[in-house]
C-alpha cells in the first residue's frame, strides 16, 4: 500500500517547511503569523459559508481568503530568501477594503456608542473573524520587529478588522436586530 501525501511525518519533531525548503520551530514568530493568518480564513470561510449571507459579501469574503492565502505564502518565505514576493497588490486590495467599509457604512445607521460583539449569528460571526483578525495583525507586527515584513501586509490587516466590524453592524441593522451597546459598569 503507498503512503498518503497527507502526512510526512517531516514535522514531528516540532519543525515545519518555510517555502523554499528551510526548516523552522513550529513555535516561531514566523509560523504563528501566518499560522493565525490561516485561521484568520478559516473563520471568514464559516461566514461566507453561512446559507443567509449576500451574495456580495460572500464574494468579499471569498476574494479577501485569497488574498489571505497570497499573504500566508509571503509570510512562510524568509526575506531576500527563495520565497515568495510581497503581496503586489496590497496597496489596490487595501483601496477595495475601504471602499466596501464605505459602501457598508453608508447602508448602516450611524451610532454614538461601543458595541459589544453579538446580535444575530451572522454578526456574531463577523466579529469573531476581526477579533481573529486583529491577533493576526499583532502576530504580524511581531514578526515586522524581527525581520523584514511588507508595511502593506499590517495596512490590510487594518483595514480588514475595520470592514468586519461595519460588516457586523450592517448584518445586525438587516437582519432587524439591534446593536448591543456597551453598558458601562456603574458602582
Amino acid at each position: 500500500m503507498e503512503k498518503s501525501r497527507l502526512y510526512t511525518g517531516g514535522g514531528d519533531d516540532g519543525t515545519t517547511s518555510l517555502v523554499g525548503g528551510e526548516r523552522a520551530g513550529k513555535d516561531c514568530v514566523r509560523l504563528d503569523a501566518y499560522g493565525t493568518v490561516d485561521e484568520f480564513s478559516a473563520f471568514l470561510g464559516v461566514l461566507a459559508s453561512r446559507p443567509d449571507i449576500e451574495e456580495s459579501l460572500r464574494e468579499d469574503l471569498m476574494e479577501v481568503q485569497n488574498r489571505l492565502f497570497d499573504i500566508g505564502g509571503y509570510l512562510a518565505s524568509r526575506p531576500g530568501g527563495s520565497g515568495l514576493p510581497p503581496v503586489a497588490c496590497l496597496d489596490e486590495c487595501i483601496r477595495k477594503v475601504e471602499h466596501w467599509i464605505d459602501r457598508l457604512d453608508a447602508e448602516t445607521p450611524k451610532i454614538r456608542a461601543f458595541v459589544l460583539p453579538g446580535g444575530c449569528e451572522n454578526a456574531a460571526h463577523a466579529h469573531v473573524a476581526r477579533t481573529v483578525c486583529r491577533r493576526a495583525e499583532r502576530r504580524i507586527i511581531a514578526l515586522a520587529r524581527e525581520e523584514e515584513v511588507d508595511p502593506a501586509v499590517c495596512r490590510y490587516f487594518n483595514r480588514l478588522s475595520d470592514w468586519l466590524f461595519i460588516m457586523a453592524r450592517y448584518l445586525n441593522y438587516r437582519a432587524g436586530v439591534e446593536e448591543i451597546i456597551w453598558s458601562p459598569y456603574d458602582k
